[in-house]
């Protein structure tokens, strides 16, 4: 019976409410409550009476109408103001709790989206981004896209949205995919984490779209389709069989990939105001500077034409993505004093 009133639309509330007032209003005149019926303090009086505030300032003078006031007009009149008082406070709730259940509209650009929910392997990789996006000049906006029922885990310090699917326009027009700047796919079921990249490659081809597959034969499937995705494998095995000729591979990896303990590694890019420079001049410029070391370099950006710990008359020119490792990220460079080292 709660559900069924719960379930009222607020015009079928009105309508009770205003029915509820013309019976009362006809008993009341038929009992000769005539000061009671008077246009000017017939509504001032039901409300007051209905809601128990009663000021006293009127009251029924007639027998029968104190009756039709004790039986009806109070018992029905408060049921009706507890249950409207009810209603307005538990939409008023719902409307407040919409963002953090992932219902409320959102709309920015240039954010990081990370679309799957993996427990606490997402909970981690929020952590990190979050840090990341401390220490970066942009500060870009994190966006959890998720089809679990469950809340924003970050409510104060990232957006959150709840879909029912990973690849239909209406839900996913919510999270803003089509002006991501960033989108991370990482889903328990490697099937959804293909379509899903497929569907953002569609979407937004512009993005940088990053899909972690336990599943390796996955990857080069949505290679075929989507170059540009990059894919990460599970390396859980290749760290096993490091660790186990070389000891301490696996600490060393965590420690590379983990911005809140240690050195880390980080990228940027060349900007293409300076000269060519070689690797070896900037390896030096970094070390003695900001000790920092350089491990890779991609031609071009294009992660395709990376080179890990390249030649030291390897050339860097303008464009090019340069990889690291340091405590902290570099800012502000003096790229001028590194071609002049």
């Amino acid at each position: 019976m709660l559900r069924y009133f719960s379930e009222w639309r607020w015009y079928s509330i009105l309508f009770l409410t205003f029915l509820y007032g013309c019976i009362a209003y006809a008993l009341l005149n038929y009992a000769g409550e005539s000061a009671l019926v008077e246009d000017a303090n017939f509504v001032y009086w039901l409300v007051t009476t209905a809601s128990t505030v009663g000021y006293g300032d009127f009251s029924p003078e007639t027998e029968l109408g104190k009756w039709i006031v004790s039986i009806y007009v109070i018992p029905v009149g408060l049921s009706l103001f507890a249950w409207i008082v009810g209603r307005f406070a538990a939409g008023l709730s719902q409307q407040l709790k919409k963002g953090a259940k992932g219902l409320k509209p959102i709309h920015i650009k240039g954010h990081i989206i990370v679309i799957g929910w993996n427990g606490t392997r997402t909970l981690q990789l929020l952590k990190l981004l979050i840090r990341e996006r401390d220490n970066s000049e942009k500060h870009p906006e994190i966006m959890l896209c998720v089809k679990a029922e469950i809340e924003n885990p970050f409510p104060d310090q990232i957006k959150f949205v709840r879909v029912k699917s990973f690849n239909h326009d209406h839900d996913m027009d919510r999270a803003c995919i089509a002006c991501a700047q960033t989108i991370l796919i990482d889903n328990p079921e490697d099937d959804v984490t293909l379509t899903t990249a497929l569907y953002c490659s569609n979407r937004n081809p512009e993005a940088h779209k990053v899909a972690y597959f336990t599943d390796d034969s996955l990857v080069d499937l949505l290679k075929t389709h989507c170059p540009k995705v990059e894919c990460t494998p599970s390396v859980a095995v290749e760290m096993l069989a490091k660790s186990a000729f070389d000891p301490g591979s696996s600490i060393l990896h965590h420690d590379l990939l983990n911005v809140e303990d240690g050195h880390t590694q980080y990228s940027m890019s060349v900007p293409h105001t300076i000269s060519a420079l070689s690797f070896e001049t900037a390896f030096l410029h970094f070390k003695r500077r900001y000790n920092a070391t350089l491990i890779s370099v991609a031609s071009k950006g294009i992660s395709q034409n990376m080179v890990v710990n390249p030649s030291l008359e390897t050339s860097i020119e303008a464009g090019d993505k340069i990889f690291y490792i340091a405590a902290e990220r570099i800012h502000n460079i003096d790229w001028s004093a590194v071609s002049q080292s």
